[in-house]
């Protein structure tokens, strides 16, 4: 019988729900001012915690209405900060209610409302916007659309604590782009925002006896101060954040005597609530990062650094772990020193291997709904601990070895290669990468654990961003010592390399050649082949062509791998020398730098040094001709470059030694050499010495 009765009270209660639903929304229309006003304070209360009856009301059609009486020149004030308020308790519901929001445009209407002169109503009004911009489905571009915007929002800092916590929390969460930076710091956020982290200074308006009592009994001075310079100090963050014109003002500002640095230092102190240390670090980090303030600098060896690592700690909540690490991998990732020092700073390299076993089955959560929060979220702490790994293991041999000796580490990290998450795959593959750089992991537990294999189906269809590291790392396993270049080669690796090379991202074509040119190392003939086979010649003058100086130099790389040991010289250029000299002529005519042309002239020598290769140079007129130019070069790099050439063309142990000098000689090369053995520089001077005795001999 229970569950004969089960289905009519449902049906029951949803009725009622949306009748009661239905009378709100129609007494918006009632002509009697006083009855609108009585129904929006009605529905104001009804809809505070209840999203259900804040659905209910979106889809009868209550924002529009709100938003028309909202904006009413009829409309007395307080119906307006009604409407307001109630506006906000529908965005503060699911992210539909806010898309329902603004698909009915309520920011301009809301941004129209600051223009009035009663501060409640503005008060109502920020704080619906800053609902609705504190959410991730509103675009924060919606912010600077009108021009007039920010700087009325500037002027209106000053007229409460409210409008000065609402409006920086608009800021900071509005502030994502390098051009969001700019329009708040060319209209004095700094100025307007610096003095709010020592007090909170505000116009006190006249306010009825209620309002006094309210504010006695729900706020401390202290509690909203701190709320004040909490959203201060988030601006700020979001302001210098990878900005270094913002980050060199912000070091010299003073507020009330004080330096902004020396601010940001007070509240790194124990007593302050933990989000505040946070920020505050944060914003040192950033200015830090931004060539603002040195890296040896007190306040970031003794107080941000020492911070950040408290916050690593298991007794941190997750949020705060993560935020702790991933700051602090950002603050040393750069600096070797600071990497030494956080590697030693309260065992954080062991502290970090906890952030996997979290939360632990002992855990000291007893609140059941925040354990279910942080099971959900554990893969944050995961990647966090792989970003704050591959930091400290960047430069540094011995941390390198102290992560991987870790219990369990480099298992936990090929793991990591293969979990849901993106964002943990990157991180693992980051920080697989870091290690990699090192030649006796690389030979011993990356062997061990076959990271190849891994790290091989991560290239596969991945997104640009995790092929970016994970084929950077492919380069330092291809690396001529490494055990793993053999099964990576069996593996079809060429073929996915040179698929790499065809990229639109620079990055991905520059790895893709890294490692095609560490590949050709020392390599065996067929290697070469494959290469030169799966590239295609029309792809290497492809890459000869790029934009992309760094894929260009690589690529000059790869052809003088290519063409080393004098029997594979010899064999490629019987195949693709045609090719290969015209790739030659077109660098050296073009307009490239020193170290383009270096290269190229060293592809040459390398030809050079053929057996039968050499006859490709000896028979282009253009070729010799560009020698004996670069052998007169005001640049002594190019000048070497270029004698290396000669060397390998004139040395008259060799078959056809005569001719090849006689041609030589009769272009003026002999003459130069002279020149060149009075050279002042050592090496060049040794060089057109050593030249010249082949003639001799």
């Amino acid at each position: 019988m229970a569950c004969l009765l089960e289905t009519p009270i449902r049906m029951s209660v949803l009725s009622e729900v949306t009748a009661s639903s239905r009378h709100y929304v129609d007494r918006l229309f009632d002509p009697d001012p006083q009855k609108v006003l009585q129904g929006v304070i009605d529905m104001k209360n009804a809809v505070i915690g209840n999203n259900k009856q804040k659905a209910n009301l979106i889809v009868l059609g209550a924002v529009p209405r709100l938003l028309y009486l909202l904006q009413q020149e009829t409309s007395s004030t307080e119906l307006k900060t009604e409407c307001a308020v109630v506006l906000g308790s529908l965005a503060m519901g699911t992210e539909n209610n806010v898309k329902s929001l603004l698909d009915c445009h309520i920011i301009p209407a809301l941004l129209q409302g600051l223009l009035s002169q009663d501060l409640k109503f503005i008060e109502a009004c920020l704080r619906c916007l800053r609902t609705i911009f504190t959410s991730p489905v509103t675009p924060e571009e919606l912010l600077y659309t009108d021009a007039t915007v920010i700087p009325h929002l500037m002027a209106l800092l000053g007229r409460s604590r409210y409008t000065q916590e609402y409006i920086c929390q608009i800021f900071s969460h509005c502030c994502k782009a390098p051009d969001h930076q700019t329009i708040l710091f060319n209209h004095g956020a700094v100025q307007n925002i610096a003095h709010l982290l020592t007090s909170v200074s505000y116009k006190i308006k006249k306010l009825r006896l209620r309002e006094v009592k309210c504010f006695a009994q729900d706020h401390t001075s202290n509690k909203h101060q701190n709320q004040v310079r909490m959203q201060a100090l988030k601006c700020f963050s979001v302001l210098a954040f990878e900005n270094p014109q913002v980050s060199m003002t912000l070091v010299n500002v003073l507020v009330d005597g004080e330096l902004l640095p020396q601010i940001f230092v007070k509240m790194l102190q124990r007593d302050k609530p933990i989000e505040m240390q946070l920020t505050s670090a944060k914003c040192l980090t950033y200015m830090c990062r931004a060539g603002a303030i040195r890296t040896d600098d007190n306040c970031i060896v003794l107080k941000t650094l020492p911070c950040l690592v408290r916050m690593c700690s298991k007794e941190r909540l997750l949020e705060e772990r993560v935020e702790g690490a991933e700051t602090l991998a950002y603050l040393i990732e750069p600096d070797v020193e600071l990497q030494r020092i956080a590697s030693i700073t309260d065992h954080l390299i062991a502290m970090l291997a906890d952030y996997f076993k979290y939360p632990s089955s002992v855990s000291a959560i007893t609140d059941i709904k925040r354990l279910d929060h942080d099971l959900k979220h554990a893969h944050e702490l995961r990647q966090a601990a792989f970003k704050l790994y591959a930091s400290l293991g960047a430069n540094d041999e011995d941390i390198r070895k102290k992560i991987i000796e870790t219990e369990n580490m480099m298992d936990r990290i090929v793991n990591g290669l293969s979990e849901s998450s993106i964002k943990v795959r990157l991180a693992a593959v980051r920080c697989l990468h870091s290690l990699s750089r090192s030649v006796q992991q690389l030979r011993t537990s990356f062997q061990d654990h076959a990271v190849w294999k891994p790290l091989m189906k991560v290239l596969q269809n991945a997104p640009d961003e995790i092929l970016v590291v994970a084929s950077s790392m492919l380069c330092n396993l291809l690396l001529e010592f490494s055990p793993s270049k053999e099964p990576i080669l069996e593996s079809g690796a060429i073929e996915l390399l040179c698929g790499l090379t065809q990229s639109e991202n620079p990055a991905l074509r520059v790895n893709g050649i890294w490692a095609l040119m560490n590949m050709a190392f020392q390599a065996e003939q067929k290697i070469k082949a494959d290469i030169l086979r799966s590239l295609s010649t029309e792809q290497l003058f492809q890459l000869l062509s790029d934009s992309d100086l760094n894929v260009l130099m690589k690529t000059l790389g790869l052809l003088r791998n290519l063409l080393s040991t004098r029997p594979h010289i010899d064999k490629i250029m019987s195949t693709h020398g045609k090719q290969i000299m015209q790739a030659v002529t077109l660098i050296l005519e073009g307009e490239h730098n020193i170290e383009v042309e270096e290269q190229t002239l060293c592809i040459l020598a390398n030809i050079a040094d053929g057996t039968t290769a050499k006859e490709l140079i000896m028979s282009n007129d253009d070729i010799l001709q560009k020698i004996k130019y670069y052998m007169g070069h005001s640049h002594v790099k190019l000048q070497l470059a270029a004698m290396f050439c000669i060397s390998n063309l004139v040395w008259n142990e060799e078959e056809g030694s005569q001719e090849r000098q006689d041609k030589l000689r009769d272009i003026g090369i002999v003459d130069i050499l002279h020149k060149l053995s009075q050279s002042p520089d050592t090496n060049l001077c040794d060089k057109a010495k050593t030249a010249l005795q082949q003639y001799l001999a």
